[in-house]
C-alpha cells in the first residue's frame, strides 16, 4: 500500500484553530476575458507576497482546465476576521466591485472552508458548475462572506472569536 520507508506526515491542526482555506477560480467565456485573466496575474501575485495580515500561505496559478482556460488560487489564513479585513481593502474590493458589475467575459467563483466550521462560497458568471455548485442546490447570493459564514457555521462556531 505504501512505499516502503516512505515520509507520512499529517498537520497539527491545533496551532491554528481558526484556519480558514479559500480556494478561488477564474473561467474564461471569450477572448476578451482571456486579456483579462492574463492581466491579474502579476497583481494577484502582488497580494499575496505583500503577505497581509494573517495570511499564512499562498498558492497561485492552479490549473483547472487549458481549454476554456480555467485558473485559481488556494490562500490559507489564520481566521476569518483577517480574510476579511483583507478583502475589503484596496485594490481586492475596488476589484470585486468592478467584477460584479461586470465580469468582462470571465466567470469567478470562491469556495472558503473554516476549521470551526461551516462554509461558504459564491459562484458569478460560471457557465457549468464547479466544486459545491456541481452537486448542491444554487440559490441567489445575498449579503457578505462573513453572512453566508454565520449562515451555515455550527452554533460552537458561529462566533469565531
Amino acid at each position: 500500500m505504501f512505499r516502503a520507508g516512505a515520509r507520512r506526515e499529517v498537520p497539527d491542526f491545533s496551532c491554528y484553530p481558526d484556519l480558514v482555506v479559500i480556494m478561488l477560480g477564474m473561467r474564461v467565456r471569450t477572448l476578451y476575458g482571456l486579456k483579462i485573466l492574463l492581466g491579474l496575474n502579476k497583481p494577484i501575485e502582488w497580494a499575496g507576497r505583500s503577505r497581509p495580515k494573517g495570511l499564512l500561505h499562498y498558492e497561485n496559478r492552479i490549473i483547472y482546465s487549458l481549454r476554456p482556460a480555467h485558473v485559481g488560487m488556494r490562500w490559507y489564513w489564520s481566521d476569518i476576521h483577517c480574510l476579511e479585513a483583507w478583502a475589503k481593502t484596496e485594490p481586492h474590493h475596488e476589484w470585486w466591485r468592478t467584477f460584479l458589475e461586470d465580469s468582462r467575459g470571465t466567470g469567478f467563483w470562491h469556495e472558503t472552508y473554516h476549521m470551526r466550521g461551516g462554509m461558504e462560497a459564491v459562484y458569478v458568471d460560471m457557465p457549468q458548475p464547479v466544486g459545491l455548485s456541481a452537486f448542491m442546490p444554487m440559490l441567489p447570493a445575498h449579503g457578505t462572506m462573513m453572512s453566508r459564514y454565520r449562515a451555515t457555521a455550527t452554533s460552537s462556531a458561529s462566533n469565531p472569536d
